[in-house]
């Protein structure tokens, strides 16, 4: 069986930098080391940036930078097909987009209050709740 297939949100890479060792990081590195199949788009990969450098969270630069090299060499970069307007959070949408386009088993968020249950194929959950699906834990 194929590793399942994600789409990261933002608020993943920004947990997973804050705590490295909670539950965001550990999918975060699942990410990094395929174990897990990730897909972005270049909308997402600018929101990573943008977001990562907020100065608020004063990650280094050079970390910042690393975190999107990495992403970018080990996800698959996506086209997406069509423009979607669900999410009352404008920015979410990019994420629904890519997950839909990719056919992404899993959209993994921190903060499930802007999106629906599932959209299409791709079930939307937190850290926490793909740990468990995925790995019956």
């Amino acid at each position: 069986m194929p590793n399942p297939s994600v789409v990261l949100d933002t608020n993943i890479l920004v947990s997973a930098n804050i705590n490295p060792l909670g539950l965001e990081q550990f999918v975060y590195s699942l990410a990094l080391q395929q174990s897990l199949w990730p897909f972005v788009s270049e909308p997402i990969l600018l929101e990573y940036e943008t977001v990562l450098s907020r100065p608020k969270f004063r990650f280094p630069h050079e970390k910042v930078a690393e975190s999107i090299n990495q992403i970018r060499k080990n996800s698959t970069l996506i086209v997406p097909t069509s423009t979607l307007s669900i999410s009352s959070d404008e920015r979410d949408n990019r994420f629904l987009e890519c997950a839909e386009s990719s056919g992404a088993d899993y959209l993994v968020t921190g903060n499930r209050r802007h999106f629906p249950d599932a959209w299409k194929t791709t079930r939307i959950v937190s850290a926490r709740e793909l740990v468990e699906s995925v790995f019956n834990v």
